[in-house]
């Protein structure tokens, strides 16, 4: 998925010529805290409402005033990932997009952003979530796929984080079932050390309503 298919044609950017009150507003509509600046396709820099404040001139053009302004961007070709990145590391609201030629084409908000990779790690499908923990020269992608693919499971999503201080991997396994007992002890049988499970709530309803039932019976005998 690339920043091109991201692109949202809603949020305005801003002109010189607009005011800071205007920006304000604007940032309010869409419930963003920035906004880019761009005139005649060019991108002059991301705006956020902490600087139009701090002008405490809020009814004055933009360009009145001698702005510094950060200029982060990303291209179209660059991959959610790297948008991902720059968002997180600058806490933004939403990203400019630029073209290979540097000419400005839209914005990719944070919202846009979020439900874009809960797609991407199949964030709305059922299933159980397994985390396990392995060291840094035990991680094999093929084999993990297959002990899940031989407990009949399969991988919706996976991703892997390091612990800096042990080296150790977490790797996150998205399922496509609910039940992941089986590839559980399928893990455990190869000798993986499973950290955690994580369950749809269905499952938990059905696990309850079954102990429930079965703790009724027994006091029925």
């Amino acid at each position: 998925m690339l920043a091109k298919d991201l692109v949202s044609d809603i949020v305005p950017s801003l002109k010189t010529s607009d005011t800071g009150a205007d920006a304000l507003g604007w940032m309010e509509a869409f419930r963003v805290s920035h906004l880019p600046i761009v005139n005649n396709k060019v991108f002059l820099g991301l705006i956020s409402d902490a600087d139009i404040y701090d002008l405490n001139a809020a009814e004055e053009p933009l360009g009145n005033h001698r702005l510094s302004l950060m200029k982060p961007y990303v291209f179209e070709h660059q991959h959610i990932y790297e948008v991902i990145e720059i968002a997180a590391r600058l806490r933004l609201t939403l990203v400019p997009v630029l073209n290979i030629d540097k000419e400005y084409k839209g914005v990719i908000t944070q919202t846009d952003l979020l439900l874009r990779f809960s797609e991407l790690i199949a964030a709305h499908t059922p299933g159980g979530i397994i985390e396990i923990e392995v060291g840094p020269h035990d991680y094999a992608l093929s084999e993990i796929a297959r002990i899940v693919e031989d407990a009949d499971a399969k991988i919706l999503s996976l991703y892997v984080s390091q612990n800096q201080s042990t080296d150790y991997l977490k790797i996150t396994i998205k399922l496509n079932r609910v039940d992941v007992n089986t590839v559980v002890n399928a893990f455990e049988r190869y000798g993986y050390n499973v950290k955690a499970t994580y369950v749809g709530e269905s499952q938990i309803d059905d696990t309850t309503r079954r102990n429930y039932e079965s703790l009724m019976k027994y006091l029925n005998v």
